[in-house]
């Protein structure tokens, strides 16, 4: 969907005529009471769900949560997927032409934040004649977004479900992002985010940069579980520092490559620093019991007892904010083994909770639609 008109962007300045890809499943009821947005984290996009016809390995990254049948189900609600700005999956960003120059933005494309992404969303759910959403549901960077919605756009949602998130990032998440961009800014290849000009890509820095981030998003245990100190097979120690011999070497630098294969180098800037700006409770000196204080919504939060890189804590930072303010809030702690990456599986008492709670909302949906009638 194209946009002409500038949005207004949270570091000052704008960006118009822009166009975010979006995709939709299931039917918009009579009422327009059923659409759910789901929001999406670093590197996924508006591909929520389903397989695109005769492309292999295209299934959408949240598709065991999200279809006919599932915890999110198609057959009741009509759910959007969007590519946020400045992803590198449809949406207009650093590779795309800048509509006065003409040039390639790289470098100069405009930082953005969750603010930003928010704002845009609702725009498009103003083109699609959707006025008020049953529910914004997003995990990580996705789950600041459901939330920064019911802070924004209160009275355009029923319902927020946060997973595996966090009111703002801690000093350390912080450092692991800047690294991973220290990563790509120092790669030779990247000529100061102009890279595309030159006909290269900074390929070592996002390898490394994922690679970081993946290690961040598995737990302990899970890395112990399945890689351990396995050697690679058929291998002896080479007693070489160059040489990959352990399985879990072999795993990243695989991950690594994969990742510099299809992901833009600017965009995982430009994510990275949206997920450190989040703070809602910075304008409000701190306090987030006053910055959730104009939320609406109901909530549902979800978070991972091995998820160090969003931990329960601060899920419960906000359970307790909402609850000070007196909202409707249901909050579960899943014991699971597999860190960050645990909102993407399929642990049957996530899913349960999951179901559960939008059984409840495609209730509350149909009831409000037959008193209307």
């Amino acid at each position: 969907m194209h946009f002409d008109e500038p949005l207004p962007l949270q570091g000052g300045g704008s960006i118009r005529d822009y166009d975010l890809a979006y995709e939709t499943y299931g039917q918009l009821n009579a009422d327009r009471s059923n659409a759910v947005l789901v929001c999406h984290a670093l590197n996924a996009s508006h591909h929520v769900a389903g397989v695109y016809e005769g492309q292999a390995k295209s299934e959408g990254w949240w598709d065991n949560m999200i279809g006919p049948g599932k915890p999110v189900d198609t057959n009741r609600f009509f759910v959007i997927g969007v590519n946020n700005l400045g992803s590198c999956f449809g949406s207009t960003g650093p590779m795309h032409a800048h509509p006065d120059t003409g040039k390639i933005y790289g470098a100069d494309f405009p930082v953005v934040t969750v603010e930003d992404w928010v704002d845009a969303q609702a725009r498009l759910l103003d083109r699609l004649g959707i006025g008020q959403l049953a529910a914004v549901l997003g995990g990580s960077l996705g789950g600041m977004q459901a939330l920064s919605w019911s802070l924004r756009h209160p009275d355009r949602m029923r319902h927020a479900v946060v997973v595996a998130s966090a009111p703002n990032l801690n000093a350390e998440n912080i450092a692991f992002n800047e690294v991973a961009r220290r990563a790509i800014v120092t790669d030779p290849d990247f000529h100061g985010g102009h890279f595309y000009e030159h006909g290269v890509v900074p390929a070592r820095g996002l390898r490394i940069a994922r690679m970081i981030g993946h290690i961040t998003y598995l737990s302990d245990d899970v890395m112990n579980q399945k890689f351990g100190r396995q050697l690679r097979e058929g291998l002896d120690l080479k007693y070489s520092t160059q040489d990959v011999e352990f399985q879990i070497e072999s795993y990243l630098r695989y991950q690594g490559e994969k990742f510099s294969s299809y992901f833009d180098a600017n965009t995982y800037l430009l994510i990275t620093r949206a997920l450190d700006y989040f703070d809602p409770a910075r304008t409000h000196g701190g306090d987030l019991t006053q910055a959730l204080s104009v939320a609406k919504a109901g909530f549902l939060l979800v978070s991972f007892t091995t998820d160090w890189r969003f931990a329960p804590a601060r899920s419960r930072e906000i359970v307790k904010s909402l609850l000070e303010n007196n909202r409707d809030v249901s909050y579960a702690e899943i014991d699971a083994p597999h860190g960050h990456d645990a909102f993407l599986l399929d642990d049957p008492r996530y899913m349960n909770v999951m179901r559960s709670y939008f059984d409840g909302i495609a209730q509350e949906t149909t009831t409000a639609a037959k008193e209307a009638a």
